[in-house]
């Protein structure tokens, strides 16, 4: 019986052992043939916590149902490398080449229904990996140990509002970290979600924008802005200044400021 999921990564070893790699992990990390858990999202977790400690991916297989209640009886999880492709998924007009990822290896697990007692156990365990596992120095890299953080997220945003780009946010945030080594994300991550960003607001920007001013309006009565919408309220022209904008120019006359609204 597990008692509790949560681990602790160990540096790690692999040795070829007739033709397939061998994680040298902790044993209380490597899943066993009869171990039990209540449920069957414990058993697929520590697979999975099992496969990041040791340098490879999972992805979830075919799943059996009891036909009494439907309730799941089997289930498969094997490595994401598990089969073969058939025909490369390449078009005539495509100009980028799809990588093959699939290479025929067996490492995999089966989770069995207990009907009588109604938890899960390992029925099946096949360890032996067809390709190098990962090492420790890349471990980080993997889908599986990346992590975008809502820290993450926020630098993405705050930057985002100060002009400065995904890639740009990523160089600057692993020379805070003190290098890719310690980041737990990749410049693809940081891109994606810029990307998600720009969906999530395409079409509001224009509103979100008049928003903003009248947030800083009920905080600071001097602030000022004027905005012009044309037939199909589509936003063409405006203009804002702040309280110290405004004294400058009953100062000096003539006050031109180029910023960020947003800031």
């Amino acid at each position: 019986t597990v008692p509790h999921l949560t681990y602790t990564a160990t540096p790690l070893s692999v040795a070829s052992i007739d033709n397939e790699w061998i994680s040298s992990c902790s044993s209380h990390l490597k899943p066993v043939v009869g171990m039990r858990f209540n449920i069957l999202q414990q058993g697929i977790s520590f697979y999975e916590n099992y496969a990041r400690v040791s340098g490879f991916h999972t992805r979830l297989y075919s799943t059996k149902r009891r036909k009494s209640d439907e309730k799941i009886s089997l289930k498969y999880c094997v490595c994401n490398k598990e089969g073969f492709r058939e025909t490369p998924r390449l078009q005539s007009n495509s100009k980028k080449k799809r990588p093959i990822t699939t290479m025929g290896c067996n490492a995999s697990i089966t989770i069995k229904l207990i009907d009588d007692q109604e938890n899960y156990v390992i029925f099946s365990f096949h360890e032996g990996y067809t390709q190098p596992l990962t090492t420790p120095n890349s471990a980080h890299h993997t889908k599986q140990s990346r992590n975008l953080t809502l820290a993450h997220k926020k630098y993405i945003m705050d930057n985002s509002r100060a002009n400065i780009g995904a890639t740009k946010s990523y160089k600057l945030i692993k020379e805070h970290m003190g290098g890719y080594q310690n980041m737990a994300t990749s410049v693809t991550d940081f891109k994606n979600f810029q990307t998600d960003i720009r969906k999530h607001i395409r079409g509001k920007d224009a509103q979100m924008l008049i928003e903003n001013f009248k947030t800083k309006q009920e905080m600071c009565s001097s602030f000022f802005f004027k905005y012009e919408v044309d037939d199909k309220q589509h936003l063409i022209r405006v203009f804002w200044a702040d309280a110290i904008g405004r004294k400058n120019y009953a100062s000096f006359g003539d006050v031109v400021s180029l910023t960020s609204p947003f800031q």
